[in-house]
């Protein structure tokens, strides 16, 4: 009895340590002596809360933010959609330190700094995965993995965005695109029959559809159609993820049965079902000349047929995991690039008639080919600046992977540390950008993205350095194409429906879509 006795006192000891340091040290001392250090060498920032961080904060200015609309001409969309790095800022400087519940969360905007993170080979700086929602939503993948993982990955996926194979799937993204203006160009006879000359077309539905579509034959071999619910359902799954976004993720709570969990169980079940029968159709498929030469084919020669005898390069859950990331980010950036695009175009007619009659001279009525689509120069230009001012991914994240000392700033940032780079925020800064950073002026990107700004790497929207968007040849590819079939046929204006209210669900996009209202070129 009394050994018993001792055992349940040693068992509650230990348990009240554990407690005692998860309460006090990691919830109370760690974060106030992370912030005093901060603090002494001039890094300020809203103080820390108790467990919550700042999020009640973020989240209360998220809401007051979220009934704000903006004029047609006004691209600060800041104090919407990150109204706490618009706070923060105006009363901290541009780097301070927030919290993340008891996460130190370091917002970094000198262009020097982030060169320094992002253009790290030495693994100081592995990418951050805070949320498991996040996680689940995009696979472990190429964009997630860290180290030797990314590199082995990276080595099976690159040869797919070489720009011999992006030539290739030029046509491919041509077609899809065909389909859908002649759908539009449907729609127009039939508007004047009826005695109308114009259509609204809401086109932010429309992009994601066409991006789907692209991405399911450049790199599954299939098409929009039977590809339709892994979409439908990611897209759920990314709403389910942002709702978590600003709350305190607490350790083993996603494998609590609470109902937004069970339906993300659900969600990522049937995601990865549909991912296997894909898998499963081309294995049963595979020919003389092996597995195809899109994305899928090399992942499955790289599992299925190693060379040599060699060790698979990647498993089957790692090709699966790929495959949803290149779903979500083949189709969900390069859509809403389309869309802002397309916004701007309407907004600024005199450039609309500029890129048409670029697209004129070098494609003629001609569907564009890879050839063509390098002499577009001011569509190129167009679209450079849409990114800028409307960068479908807000922001980029890092963690300290040691405790270091951030670059040449002389500032020593702890283990752990998030060390989050707002690229709306850099690509508004008018120290980098000048004094028009707040003005639409694609000409600054006259003579290409280094000499754009007052510095070579401030364009982030593919990120830098070696870990930069591999597929950000194959979006502006894709972007071109479909923007020089559409001006070919369509001229636009804005829908008098259309409210201006960016919004964020991981991906930056217009609150109430995007009404357009089109009318033929042909007479």
């Amino acid at each position: 009895m009394e050994f018993a006795w001792m055992a349940a006192a040693a068992v509650a000891a230990t348990v009240g340590s554990w407690a005692f340091n998860a309460v006090v040290v990691h919830l109370v001392w760690r974060p106030r002596a992370i912030a005093r250090r901060f603090r002494a060498q001039g890094v300020a920032g809203p103080d820390y809360r108790f467990y919550s961080g700042n999020l009640p904060d973020i989240r209360r200015l998220r809401e007051e933010g979220a009934g704000l609309v903006l004029d047609t001409v006004s691209h600060n969309f800041i104090p919407i959609v990150q109204p706490h790095f618009h706070k923060y800022i105006s009363l901290y400087g541009k780097t301070f330190v927030y919290w993340f519940g008891a996460t130190p969360n370091m917002c970094v905007t000198d262009v020097n700094i982030v060169r320094h993170v992002l253009s790290d080979r030495t693994g100081m700086y592995p990418k951050s995965v805070t949320n498991p929602h996040f996680a689940r939503l995009l696979g472990k993948g190429i964009v997630l993995t860290n180290g030797e993982e990314w590199k082995r990955h990276h080595k099976v996926i690159s040869p797919a965005f070489n720009m011999d194979k992006l030539k290739m799937m030029t046509t491919a993204m041509s077609d899809c695109a065909g389909s859908m203006v002649s759908e539009w160009e449907s729609k127009l006879v039939g508007g004047r029959a009826k005695g109308a000359g114009a259509v609204e077309i809401e086109l932010s539905q429309q992009f994601e559809e066409l991006t789907a579509d692209v991405i399911s034959h450049t790199a599954f071999g299939s098409s929009y159609v039977e590809g339709k619910q892994v979409f439908l359902d990611q897209k759920e799954l990314q709403f389910l993820a942002f709702s978590t976004f600003f709350t305190v993720q607490f350790p083993g709570f996603t494998y609590i049965p609470t109902k937004k969990n069970m339906k993300t169980w659900s969600l990522h079940k049937k995601v990865r079902g549909t991912h296997m029968d894909i898998i499963k159709n081309r294995l049963a498929s595979k020919d003389t000349a092996g597995y195809g030469n899109d994305l899928l084919g090399l992942l499955l020669e790289a599992c299925v047929a190693p060379e040599h005898g060699a060790a698979p390069a990647l498993s089957m859950d790692e090709i699966i995991d790929e495959c949803k990331t290149f779903f979500f980010a083949g189709q969900e950036t390069t859509s809403h690039l389309l869309t802002w695009t397309m916004f701007l175009l309407s907004t600024h007619p005199e450039w609309q008639e500029k890129l048409r009659e670029e697209v004129a001279v070098e494609c003629g009525d001609q569907v564009p080919t890879s050839d063509m689509l390098t002499k577009l120069k001011l569509v190129n230009m167009f679209l450079l600046e849409t990114l800028r001012l409307y960068s479908p991914v807000l922001l980029i994240e890092r963690r300290a992977g040691s405790d270091l000392e951030l670059g040449s700033s002389g500032v020593r940032v702890p283990k752990g540390t998030i060390l989050t780079i707002p690229i709306a925020t850099i690509h508004r800064d008018k120290d980098v950008w000048g004094d028009d950073a707040d003005e639409f002026r694609p000409e600054r990107f006259e003579n290409g993205v280094s000499r754009a700004a007052n510095h070579p790497n401030a364009l982030l929207s593919f990120s830098s350095g070696p870990r930069a968007c591999i597929g950000q040849n194959f979006a502006m590819i894709e972007a071109k194409v479909i923007i020089a079939m559409i001006l070919q046929r369509f001229s636009f204006t804005l829908s008098p429906n259309y409210v201006h209210a960016p919004t964020d669900v991981i991906t930056l996009r217009p609150k109430y879509g995007l009404p357009m209202i089109l009318k033929s070129l042909k007479v």
